[in-house]
């Protein structure tokens, strides 16, 4: 009776979920299961706050309150005989539905889960063409025909790596399996794989399991290329007639003293054409041609068209001021709601949406704010969107991600993502954007896709011929989806940009101790150890390549032992254990160091002098640049991806008394725009310093015509965003962007690798791929040669 206590549970909530979906066919089973689980699986409560999203729907029917009251006793606890038999024969069904059935003994291949799935996306699965089990049959083995010649070829032909794509076949295994070749026949081919140990029929039945996979993906794809055939030629027209052939002028309810450049009026036709076939795109414009406005002035054209929204703009939250200063700057009669704030602001503002005491056309917010909680979740899955528009969306690249199926689990019609990232060689990439423009093509069949292509990404080399193949396909097809214009091409009146890498010699005590610290650290590395560890070997040469301060030289262990001792005369210290604090000083670098001898008067003999501090290379290199640069009134955004190098660039500022503001970051959301303003209209400001993550994105400073990037970043296309802040629609002057690189170091190998990738248009360190810590294959061998490992 106990056992089968969850069955039964589980029974009654399909019947609560069931019912719901009868009422609201137009959302997703799985949004109404988690609204009933928000509300303890009582019915009525469920349905009451559906009810406050879906009021406007026009044809909406809700069951009465009599029905809604008898379906509240229908809770996770009551019992309805008839409906549980029906379930129960379902679920029977559903059991006779599986690959084929084994002894008893035998683990199914198919899990619940994954029945519950494909039984729960029938209809779907119709849409995307195939359903993986629809031929299997319920009883002894089938094998069709022409599966049969498909799998002796694929296990007489494929590669290791390919092998391994069948589930449950390891390396060992598809060893084993090409030592077993040629298989001539269907027989010889079962006969092998039964008489070798390690080795079953389950390799074959698994192998039409990859085939079937495969299949669906191709069938998914050929519908999608007939969708983006009927588009390809009506793009063109718009984005290739001579850059006149659009027919939507700018929106009357922009504002009358700003006008879109010519190829931001085929963006916005574009982004039209897309919206009256239903279709969801792409804005890939490189960074600095005004991705923003024309995005603003598509939610005019809605506006007028009768559109009023509401809209949704996900941003990052260093964007987000800037983002609701254009809204407001462009089209001020649209109605922005500021999402933003803490748990508890962000409570009272879903109260005031479901209660809808605010009027607004757009809400904008930040990824974190849109999907950090549940209830955060909850309000955008409920809340009926016309277009989200996701800006920065690199995260929307990768459907294996948690973060990706949650932004695309936000209720709305249509998609827009704006990125200046071009499309990688890259297939889950790929697919992922595939599943972004068309979700009801892919709402059957993403588990599918992420299982066969949620691999690392791989080199051109280390591609099937089957991925290969894929790869252009999908380029083909979401050719169309995709709008990509670069500054060459649209904005001749630009002025050019000048890049220039300036080999800085590190000093003499700085390469003394970088040779130090390499040599050390070939010592600890073994060749054959994880990329984890070849990270962390990077960071650290990186570190002292930059400046020996980010490391603890200076401070012996005998000095920490006296500078411990000392600290217990502080007040704030005086009942300290002094070996705990000598622990804690262990971890500290040598500016940290600096710092706490400048805090405390009885350690303050220990701090650094002014020439232990400009003692790096690239601050003898800076020191010319800065000064050479301000003779000619020039000014500078200076980046570094370190904030501790910051801080000691600080020093080295006020040191030459240059005149300079800060952002990273730490820096309050509310005081960024003001800090962007300041630079802008202060003239007198000569550097602005900035990470690289946070200020590499959705900032305009044009008043700047000097970029100097401190150190370069593992991924080129951070540092390209990070340069593109200056060279951007507004500039005037010829940009210089200036990289510092300390020369012998571990930087040189990073520059040749950036400029391979860049090369190649492929991402090295792709969003949200890998764990933590981990840098792909290709840098480690590359680094482990200029290492000498």
């Amino acid at each position: 009776l106990d056992e089968s206590e969850p069955q039964r549970q589980w029974e009654r909530q399909e019947m609560l979920v069931k019912k719901l979906q009868n009422t609201f066919p137009g959302l997703d089973k799985e949004e109404l299961r988690d609204v009933l689980q928000e509300h303890n699986w009582v019915f009525h409560e469920a349905l009451e706050a559906l009810r406050v999203f879906a009021e406007d729907d026009e044809g909406m029917e809700f069951p009465p309150k009599s029905e809604a009251s008898d379906w509240t006793e229908a809770s996770v606890n009551s019992r309805s005989d008839e409906s549980k038999e029906k379930l129960k024969q379902k679920s029977s069904g559903k059991e006779q539905n599986g690959f084929r059935k084994k002894d008893k003994g035998k683990k199914s291949i198919w899990s619940t889960k994954r029945e519950t799935e494909d039984s729960e996306d029938e209809s779907a699965s119709e849409d995307g063409g195939s359903s993986l089990d629809e031929d299997y049959s319920s009883g002894d083995e089938v094998m069709e025909d022409g599966y049969k010649a498909k799998i002796l070829s694929f296990l007489q032909d494929a590669s290791p790596s390919e092998l391994t794509l069948i589930p449950q076949c390891s390396q060992k295994k598809a060893q084993k399996i090409i030592a077993l070749r040629p298989f001539n026949s269907w027989e010889a081919l079962f006969t092998k794989m039964t008489k070798t140990t390690g080795l079953s029929e389950d390799i074959v039945w698994n192998c039409k399991i990859l085939l079937k996979e495969r299949d669906v993906v191709l069938k998914l794809m050929n519908k999608c290329e007939d969708i983006s055939n009927k588009l390809t030629k009506q793009v063109t027209r718009i984005t290739e007639d001579g850059g006149c052939g659009w027919n939507i002028e700018q929106p009357s309810i922009l504002n009358q003293s700003l006008e879109l450049k010519p190829y931001q009026k085929i963006g916005l036709n574009w982004l039209a054409l897309l919206h009256k076939h239903g279709l969801n795109g792409i804005l890939a414009d490189e960074m600095g041609l005004g991705k923003t406005i024309q995005a603003i002035a598509f939610l005019a054209y809605l506006y007028q068209e009768g559109n009023r929204g509401p809209h949704l703009i996900v941003v990052p939250a260093s964007t987000l001021d800037n983002w609701i200063r254009e809204v407001h700057l462009w089209c001020p009669e649209l109605n922005v709601l500021f999402y933003y704030g803490s748990q508890e602001d962000r409570k009272h503002l879903r109260v005031d949406i479901s209660n809808k005491v605010v009027d607004f056309n757009v809400i904008v917010t930040t990824y974190n704010c849109a999907i950090s909680s549940s209830d955060d979740r909850g309000l955008f899955r409920r809340l009926k969107l016309n277009y989200a528009i996701f800006d920065e969306g690199h995260m929307l690249k990768n459907m294996s991600s948690v973060r990706y199926q949650h932004l695309m689990t936000i209720n709305a019609k249509n998609r827009l993502l704006l990125t200046g990232t071009p499309v990688q060689n890259n297939l889950l990439e790929l697919m992922s954007l595939l599943n972004f423009v068309m979700p009801h093509m892919f709402s059957s069949s993403t588990s599918e896709i992420r299982r066969m292509f949620s691999s690392k990404t791989k080199s051109a080399e280390e591609q099937s011929i089957y991925e290969k193949e894929r790869i252009a396909h999908a380029k083909q097809i979401i050719k169309p989806f995709i709008l990509r214009r670069v500054k060459d091409e649209v904005l001749k009146q630009l002025p050019p940009k000048k890049d220039l890498i300036e080999l800085c010699a590190m000093s003499e005590k700085q390469e003394q101790l970088y040779c130090d610290l390499l040599n050390k650290l070939k010592k600890t590395i073994n060749s054959n150890e994880k990329n984890s560890d070849m990270g962390n070997v990077m960071m650290q040469l990186r570190k002292m390549a930059n400046h020996p301060l980010l490391h603890r030289q200076y401070y012996t262990t005998d000095k920490l032992r006296t500078m411990s001792m000392l600290m217990l005369k502080e007040p704030t210290h005086c009942d300290a254990n002094p070996d705990l604090i000598f622990e804690d000083m262990t971890v500290m670098t040598d500016f940290e160091l600096h710092l706490l001898c400048k805090q405390y008067s009885h350690v303050s003999d220990f701090k650094l002098d002014m020439d232990q501090i400009l003692d790096s290379g690239k601050f003898r290199a800076l020191e010319r640049i800065l000064s050479d640069l301000k003779e000619k009134g020039d000014r500078v955004v200076l980046f570094s991806q370190f904030t501790m190098m910051l801080d000691i660039l600080e020093v080295f500022l006020k040191h030459w008394q240059h005149r300079y503001i800060r952002l990273d970051g730490k820096t309050q959301i509310s005081d960024r725009i003001h800090l962007i303003d300041q630079f802008n209209t202060d003239m007198g400001i000569f550097v602005f310093l900035l990470s690289t993550k946070a200020g590499g994105l959705g900032i305009n400073l044009t008043s700047a015509n000097v970029v100097i990037l401190h150190d370069i970043d593992c991924n080129p296309y951070n540092d390209k965003q990070a340069e593109d802040r200056c060279h951007r629609v507004g500039q005037t002057r010829e940009v210089k962007v200036i990289k510092l690189i300390s020369k012998g170091t571990i930087e040189e190998t990073m520059l040749k690798i950036s400029q391979q990738k860049l090369k190649l248009e492929q991402d090295m360190t792709a969003a949200d791929s890998g764990e933590e810590g981990t840098i792909p294959a290709d840098i480690a061998t590359l680094l482990k040669a200029s290492l000498g490992l």
